[in-house]
């Protein structure tokens, strides 16, 4: 029953979808409050402690230059593609994801709002200055030689790699990495992503905004709803009055305000929606 609500709701099209970290598992990105989600054994660094500490900006470079490596080498799964293939369709009309992964993307879906930023760049909190995050990589292993050769291929045999491309790693694998600074000006850099307990850029949610007030419908897929940068959406089309449809695996902050919930695994159902979908939409 909940999966004919999925495929009605979607038939209809004008949707908006809003993905959580819970679509890219199956590409080998953990997610952060699912059944095995790295919240229970990891603290994500804030904003707050990144610019508030030189050496909290060393242990996360550190950490994100293992980490990092891990999200770059993903690739979309057929959830992601199957979100894809919907937009092709003329179903779906944007995707708003909290997830810095860049899958989205990748998988060949047009019109996404990376509501966290991408992990793929880096901003000198100098100058401004946008980068690629490869070059810093480079650069990082040029500096740091002996680190890099336990992490040429991946993070190291027992690091955990979290969804912000953070790696868990022991203070004596840390000790000694060298930071470096902005090409142009020395300054330091930072992941050009949301910190918890920093804001979204408001043209940023303005556009995500904006797409959920021209579309018909908002679809959840794979967001616990927990923090207020994805919830908002749900409560903003309540205001529209327009319906919300969930799929998850566990349940959510915005279940009660949902036309319907489908527990199940993405990489599984959406497919199967997006044959459904559009195959028909194509005919």
């Amino acid at each position: 029953m909940a999966f004919a609500s999925l495929r009605d709701l979607v038939a209809a099209g004008g949707v908006a979808v809003l993905t959580g970290a819970g679509i890219s598992t199956g590409s080998g990105i953990p997610d952060y409050r699912g059944p095995n989600g790295s919240l229970r054994r990891h603290t994500p660094m804030t904003y707050q402690q990144f610019t508030g500490d030189a050496e909290s900006r060393r242990r996360y470079w550190a950490r994100s230059h293992v980490g990092w490596r891990h999200v770059a080498l993903a690739r979309p799964n057929p959830g992601h593609h199957a979100v894809a293939a919907l937009e092709a369709a003329g179903l779906v009309d944007g995707v708003i994801t909290q997830n810095v992964d860049g899958l989205h993307s990748a998988a060949g879906s047009r019109r996404v709002i990376d509501l966290h930023g991408s992990l793929a760049r880096v901003r000198c909190r100098g100058c401004g200055v946008l980068s690629d995050r490869a070059d810093l990589d480079r650069r990082l292993r040029l500096s740091n030689p002996g680190f890099d050769t336990r992490a040429v291929e991946g993070p190291p045999l027992g690091a955990e790699v979290n969804p912000d491309g953070d790696a868990t790693l022991a203070e004596a694998e840390i000790d000694g990495f060298a930071v470096v600074g902005c090409v142009d000006c020395d300054g330091d850099l930072e992941p050009d992503v949301v910190f918890f307990g920093a804001t979204v850029p408001p043209a940023r949610l303005t556009a995500a905004v904006d797409l959920l007030a021209r579309s018909r419908a908002l679809l959840v897929l794979g967001s616990s709803l927990a923090v207020m940068s994805g919830y908002r959406f749900v409560l903003r089309a309540g205001e529209l009055g327009i319906p919300v449809g969930i799929v998850n695996q566990g349940p959510t902050r915005g279940d009660a305000r949902a036309a319907f919930t489908l527990d199940a695994q993405l990489s599984t159902v959406l497919p199967r929606l997006a044959t459904e979908l559009a195959g028909a939409a194509a005919r």
